[in-house]
Order: structure tokens, then C-alpha cells, then sequence
């Protein structure tokens, strides 16, 4: 094996042998091996973390002309049962069958996998969004249309997912899925207001991250918890006075007169 060969044991237990770059010196660091961990403990750095990054071998443009379709994310955000899950998952399918790579974020695809260790204190809310933020741009760099479906009821959340779009030169749209309060209780289809006001939302014994107490109330958005809605979201649907299929063409014309689609 060469001096810039590593045998590396594969998954079932092969060696394979793995080319690596030249060693190079790093600053406050032992001669370390650049390498795709970029771990203290794989470059020989105990006491320094290092990050070293590998360049893409497909560039964004490269991508964006061979998959003929731009990235982007389109961050839903609005007070429980203001049509935000119903509207991500229509315009979902008419991106698809318009020949879109679109895929949809959601509690029910989000909740039970990626953040299944989260619970709903105010620190793992603000976990739950940042993860999803960071899901929707790998999702929006490889040129996918990220559609996310979440209350994000803070500015700064959703402010962080914009920030960290743009600067990786991504495009973020914000969806502001609008409807008085009034509206979203009347129309309340998993109880959950009625249950809020009544103060039966409670901590659940088998919360994972153990941080909020059982049957403790919760916070509920619109109720015991404020929602801040956006101030300059690019589209703003108001599902009080329009249909589903209205708020879906509402976001698919802001495309196209983007020539984003």
C-alpha cells in the first residue's frame, strides 16, 4: 500500500484501500492528513477541531443545467389549521406532475424520524426548526423544491432559515398561510384548540427529551403562546377568502413571474 494509501475497513469487513490527499501542515496543529472526517481525532489534532471541507464534484450551475431545474424553498408558516399541510401537499402535486423535483416537509415526515428525540419545550422548538432549515437547504442545493409545512411562529426562526438559504446562495420564499384565529378554532379538525382551552394539552410521560413534566399544560401557538407573523413574506394567501386550489396558484404564478419554474 502506497504512503498516500489507507487500508479501511468497509462495512462487511473488507479492506479496501482508499486514496488521501498529501499530509499538510495546519496552523497550532500536529502534521495532520487531510481527510473527509475533518475530526481532531481522525486528522492526529487532539486538543483542535478541524474542519476541512471537501469541494463539491458537481458545482451548483453544472447541476442546475443538467437536472434543468432550479433550487429553492418555499417556508409555509402559519397558525394551526390555517390550511398550511393542505396547500404544501396540492402544490406538492401539481410541481410533480408539472415535471418538478419537489419534496414536502412536514410533522408527520420530520417529527417521527429526524427530530424523534425532540420534544416541545421552547428549546426543542427551536431545535426542531433549525434542523428543518438545514434539511431544506441540502434538499434546495442538490435543486429540489423544498416545501416545508410548519407553524415556525418566531421571526428569528424563520429569519435563520432565510439567513442561512441566502447565504449559501439559495433562493427562500417565505409563505405567510394566513387566517384570523377565529377562523383556524371554528375550523379546529384535530380538536386541538378546544383541547388548548381548556387547558388539556398536557406533557406526555413518554416525552424523549424529558423536559417538560407529565401533564404539565402546554403552550399552544395563538392561545398560551404568541405567533409573530412574518412582515415581508414574498407571498401572503388568505385562506379565509380563498380556496385551496387558489392559494396553489397564487405560489406557482410568484414562481413563474420569478422564472424560478
Amino acid at each position: 500500500m502506497g504512503s498516500n494509501e489507507l487500508g479501511e475497513l468497509g462495512e462487511r469487513g473488507e479492506a479496501h484501500a482508499m486514496h488521501y490527499p498529501e499530509t499538510m501542515l495546519l496552523p497550532n496543529t500536529l502534521e495532520a492528513t487531510e481527510n473527509p472526517y475533518g475530526t481532531a481525532e481522525h486528522s492526529r489534532c487532539p486538543e483542535v477541531f478541524v474542519e476541512i471541507r471537501n469541494p463539491c464534484a458537481v458545482e451548483k450551475n453544472e447541476r442546475t443545467q443538467l437536472l434543468g431545474q432550479r433550487g429553492l424553498t418555499l417556508w409555509l408558516t402559519g397558525l394551526s389549521a390555517s390550511g398550511k399541510s393542505t396547500i404544501a401537499v396540492a402544490l406538492e402535486q401539481q410541481l410533480l406532475h408539472s415535471k418538478k423535483f419537489a419534496y414536502r416537509l412536514d410533522g408527520d415526515n420530520v417529527r417521527f424520524g429526524l427530530n424523534k428525540d425532540l420534544g416541545f419545550s421552547e428549546t426543542d422548538r427551536n431545535e426542531n426548526i433549525r434542523r428543518i432549515s438545514e434539511v431544506a437547504k441540502l434538499f434546495n442545493d442538490a435543486t429540489a423544491i423544498a416545501i416545508t409545512s410548519f407553524i415556525s411562529p418566531y421571526r428569528s426562526d424563520r429569519q435563520f432559515a432565510r439567513d442561512i438559504h441566502e447565504k449559501a446562495g439559495l433562493k427562500f420564499i417565505e409563505v405567510y398561510i394566513d387566517a384570523p384565529l377565529s377562523v383556524v378554532e371554528a375550523r379546529d379538525p384535530k380538536g386541538l384548540y378546544k383541547k388548548a382551552r381548556a387547558g388539556e394539552i398536557k406533557g406526555n410521560a413518554h416525552n424523549p427529551s424529558n423536559r417538560i413534566p407529565p401533564n404539565q399544560p402546554l403552550d399552544f401557538t395563538g392561545i398560551s403562546a404568541p405567533y409573530e407573523p412574518p412582515e415581508n413574506a414574498e407571498i401572503h394567501i388568505r385562506t379565509d377568502h380563498s380556496s385551496v386550489e387558489d392559494g396553489v396558484r397564487q405560489i406557482v404564478d410568484y414562481l413563474s413571474s420569478e422564472s424560478l419554474i
